[in-house]
């Protein structure tokens, strides 16, 4: 039987990394984090408490809080919840070895065009049609953004800022 997890768990050597064992949770906090993640190419982990896992994609270049920067979002497999706390190093020769640090964290509603809370049942929904919108409160990222999932096409995503109140127009460092 395959489960949300079973990509994650066998990825993992989980008797040499301090990584969580991949297990499923029950219902969604709705929490978010984003993990600055220094491994082969240094990235941004932005994973979503969805469906009793952490739903995630890659960020090379970091969210922003610019609307006119669309950031790609590659999804990569669903984390466990107890990744959202998860800090440290994994050591080299496996897989994601590298430095982990949490950049940003808290929690995030998922939304529909009517700017109205949706349930994670919706959410999910939302997601495999291939579009998201959520609003973050987190310390560094915060309000209206939406996910895009591009046409015919399973794992690459667009990571935009809605142009809000906490939107800014300059070029944002991570």
């Amino acid at each position: 039987m395959t489960t949300a997890l079973t990509t994650y768990n066998s990825k993992r050597d989980f008797t040499a990394t301090p990584e969580p064992k991949g297990k499923k949770s029950g219902d969604a906090a709705f929490r978010f984090v984003v993990q600055r993640h220094d491994a082969s190419r240094l990235h941004y982990d932005f994973r979503l408490e969805l469906g009793g896992v952490l739903k995630s994609w890659a960020v090379p270049k970091g969210p922003s809080m610019n609307p006119a920067d669309k950031r790609l979002a590659v999804m990569v497999e669903d984390h466990p919840v107890g990744y959202i706390d998860f800090e440290g190093e994994i050591p080299k020769g496996h897989y994601g070895a590298g430095t982990v640090q949490i950049w940003d964290k808290g929690k995030f509603f998922p939304i529909n065009e009517k700017l109205e809370k949706i349930s994670g049942r919706q959410a999910l929904a939302a997601l495999k049609k291939g579009e998201l919108k959520i609003i973050l409160q987190g310390d560094k990222l915060a309000g209206e953004f939406v996910l895009v999932r591009f046409k015919n096409d399973g794992k690459n995503w667009l990571l935009i800022k809605h142009n809000d109140e906490y939107a800014v127009r300059k070029k944002y460092e991570l």
